[in-house]
């Protein structure tokens, strides 16, 4: 769902979330060529690492459609995992998305996020080129 943005250059995204009038944010906004997406979690995806990173970019993928862009138009995810041991798992399936794509990225261990049961939450940046 689309949200008006106050501005002509920005569209906000909006996943319909009831935390989002809230907090004060949204899914995603578009901002000129630029895509961003804020930090998305799935622990409904399940209670491994690696499911709610699919999880999470599957989110992703359906925010950065509603933009009009794609995964191959990622150009930075940011990562952040409760348990850096697990980096591998997310990484692979970090790794399955963006193999190919190869965006610059970052995954830090953070001490906690908002509910005990996130395990991981990711953020992305997506380009959609001059003129858009």
């Amino acid at each position: 769902m689309n949200t008006p943005s106050g501005g002509s250059d920005i569209r906000r995204i909006s996943s319909g979330s009831r935390f989002e009038p809230i907090v004060g944010y949204c899914r995603a906004v578009v901002a000129g060529p630029y895509v961003e997406v804020a930090g998305t979690t799935a622990p409904a995806a399940g209670d491994t690492v690696y499911a709610q990173t699919k999880g999470a970019l599957e989110i992703i993928g359906a925010a950065l459609a509603e933009a009009g862009v794609g995964f191959a138009d990622v150009v930075r995810t940011r990562i952040y995992v409760t348990d850096i041991s697990q980096r591998e798992e997310c990484g692979r399936a970090h790794g399955e998305v963006f193999r190919d794509i190869r965006p610059a990225s970052t995954m830090v261990e953070v001490s906690a996020l908002i509910d005990p049961s996130m395990l991981v939450e990711i953020e992305a940046t997506a380009y959609r080129g001059p003129g858009s």
